[in-house]
């Protein structure tokens, strides 16, 4: 069942359907305005990563790298030692891998304010296939010491993460969709760094979800509920920190965990609530997501499917391990 708790947070419009990048752009051309420190890399994508709406308006706080993600890292960390707050943008796979240097030593290592805010992460970047899509990212940026790391569920929770990182000192990794998703939040919701939030309510089981496979999760959560298993639904954008409280207590009543993610089950989400319930309160945890391949071509809810992450999967996932709470 919905959590009467935060009901009155979540989108009434049904249908509605917002890329998270596009949440993104919006909030950067916002935000400028009113904060004249914020400055706006890019490497020749502003188009699909959205920054262009910031360079539109903001064209001498705008920089165009080229093909050159690796410098446009170290350029940042120089604008940040000026007192500026960058934000970096370029696709997930070229900033978690290309740049990877640059952002573990001249960004984290001094532990600068650099906002890195990658877009076309996971599969779901869809036809692009396995070069585009960013299945490691979230696995290397929480390993680096240092940054925090966040992937927002939809529009909503998009525009509340990138106000809060503003104000954040040091440097974080904001992880976005390319593809629209269900805006599951109105305007009234918060979102908070380091804590998770409960969408349904049920003791069968928890879900924790995070970016675009949270309204997923809602879907086969509203599927089990209509087979009279009502489960824990954790949407936990803030990855690292992650909600340590929020996830133990859940996994004490249920017994059984299920995550889901877009990414590798090897270093993202899974990885981090298996390494906290291990420490905690060790309980049977199921990860959802890429099983250690590289992704291949296709149309995002096909490769969905295929991976064995869509909403009848979760739902099966569940089921299947009820048997062993």
């Amino acid at each position: 069942m919905i959590n009467s708790d935060i009901k009155n947070l979540l989108n009434s419009s049904n249908g509605k359907k917002i890329a998270t990048r596009a949440a993104y752009g919006s909030a950067l051309a916002e935000l400028g305005e009113v904060n004249e420190d914020i400055v706006v890399l890019d490497c020749d994508l502003s188009k699909s990563t959205k920054t262009s709406l910031f360079a539109e308006k903001f064209p001498e706080r705008f920089f165009n790298f080229g093909v050159a993600e690796s410098n446009m890292m170290s350029a940042a960390a120089g604008f940040a030692t000026m007192g500026k707050i960058p934000f970096v943008s370029t696709f997930s796979v070229f900033a978690s891998k290309r740049a990877c240097d640059q952002v573990s030593i001249s960004v984290a290592y001094p532990g600068l304010n650099v906002k890195i805010c990658a877009t076309h992460s996971g599969i779901t970047v869809g036809e692009d296939g396995a070069t585009h899509q960013a299945i490691e990212d979230v696995a290397i940026m929480r390993s680096i010491p240092g940054i925090k790391v966040f992937s927002p569920a939809d529009a909503t929770e998009t525009k509340k993460v990138i106000e809060k990182i503003i104000d954040l000192k040091g440097p974080c990794y904001v992880r976005l969709c390319r593809g629209s998703v269900p805006v599951i939040f109105n305007d009234d919701y918060e979102f908070e760094i380091g804590k998770g939030i409960k969408i349904m309510e049920g003791d069968s089981a928890t879900i924790v979800a995070a970016g675009f496979t949270t309204h997923i999760a809602i879907e086969a959560a509203k599927k089990l509920e209509d087979e009279g298993i009502e489960v824990d639904l954790i949407n936990m954008a803030s990855i690292k920190p992650i909600d340590e409280n929020i996830v133990v207590e859940s996994a004490k009543k249920t017994g059984l965990v299920v995550t889901v993610e877009d990414h590798n089950v090897i270093g993202g989400l899974g990885s981090a609530v298996c390494e906290l319930l291990c420490a905690k309160n060790p309980a049977r945890v199921i990860r959802l997501g890429v099983q250690d391949k590289f992704g291949t071509s296709g149309d995002p809810s096909v490769l969905v499917s295929a991976y064995g992450f869509d909403s009848d999967s979760i739902a099966s996932a569940v089921k299947e391990n009820l048997r062993y709470k």
